[in-house]
């Protein structure tokens, strides 16, 4: 089974690696006993499922939850439940792939408009008329 992240985009389950370890969260008296938090691991480098622009993308938005190797890695411990906590670091995972996946929109270079460059030229004389009636130094004597 694959992790859908858009409809376009699926990760195989092998490149997904997941851990469990002990929670510093919510958890009662199992809190020591049971490993519920959910460390997963997904190497954006080698991964075969993302397009090199999404992968790009993923990790300057990953930013420290990448390694030095290019590996991502979400930790969740949110949830009582091993099971719970799972679910939500793949969901986060496949919301952080689907925030990737859209291109980023072109800046279109725009001009100044004949009434804006008036203001702005306005602005700039009556400031200087200003500057002009403070006097220099040495005015008063």
């Amino acid at each position: 089974m694959a992790l859908r992240c858009t409809p376009q985009i699926e990760i195989d389950e092998a490149e997904i690696e997941e851990s469990f370890v002990r929670a510093s969260g919510p958890g009662g008296q199992n809190v020591n006993k049971l490993s519920t938090a959910v460390q997963l691991r997904f190497d954006v480098r080698r991964s075969r499922s993302l397009p090199d622009a999404v992968a790009v993308r993923l990790m300057r938005l990953a930013g420290r939850r990448l390694t030095g190797e290019g590996v991502l890695v979400i930790s969740a411990q949110r949830f009582r439940t091993q099971e719970r906590n799972r679910a939500d670091a793949r969901e986060r995972l496949a919301a952080m792939v689907a925030e990737a996946a859209v291109p980023p929109t072109p800046r279109r270079a725009t001009r100044p408009t004949l009434a804006s460059k008036k203001r702005r030229l306005d602005e700039k004389s009556r400031r200087s008329s200003v500057k002009r009636l403070r006097g220099g130094p040495g005015d008063e004597g």
